[in-house]
């Protein structure tokens, strides 16, 4: 788009279906370099991503060219489709429907990536629902619990 110029950061927080700890260590990094490839291929740039066992948490520089929601649907659904066509586990993987989606400044990107990139050592500490609905209260995000991310089965 000619004469257009934006700068918009973008962290998206979607779960594995029940928040099941499906996404194993010996294919996660596949996961994520098959995302990022799926966000670079519609003109995105991935700043980081990183996730544990149930979900994963990734910050985008985001296009105007495309909605939040068709991005999400694209990443979602085509590596749901390649984790099953790749027969990384022995069951159907699904993530969850729904996904969160908060804005950071410029100045708070580097913090963000930080974040991102000790997904791990965070969840030590605290467990997912937790930090989704920190997320949530932190952005001011109004939300119904009954449509918060469904517990494990």
């Amino acid at each position: 788009m000619a004469n257009t110029y934006t700068k918009i950061h973008l962290q998206f927080v979607f779960a594995v279906k029940y928040r099941r700890a499906l996404i194993q260590p010996a294919w996660e990094n596949e996961l994520y370099k098959y995302i990022t490839g799926i966000v670079q291929n519609h003109n995105h740039k991935m700043l980081a991503i990183n996730g544990v066992e149930d979900h994963i948490h990734i910050l985008v520089g985001m296009r105007p060219s495309q909605s939040i929601s068709d991005l999400l649907r694209d990443i979602k659904g085509d590596s749901a489709l390649w984790i099953n066509e790749s027969k990384f586990i022995d069951t159907k993987f699904e993530w969850q429907s729904g996904y969160g989606a908060f804005s950071y400044s410029p100045e708070a990107v580097k913090n963000v990536i930080r974040y991102i990139l000790n997904q791990k050592e965070h969840h030590n500490n605290q467990l997912f629902k937790q930090e989704y609905l920190d997320l949530l209260a932190y952005h001011e995000v109004e939300y119904d619990p009954q449509y918060i991310f469904e517990d494990p089965i």
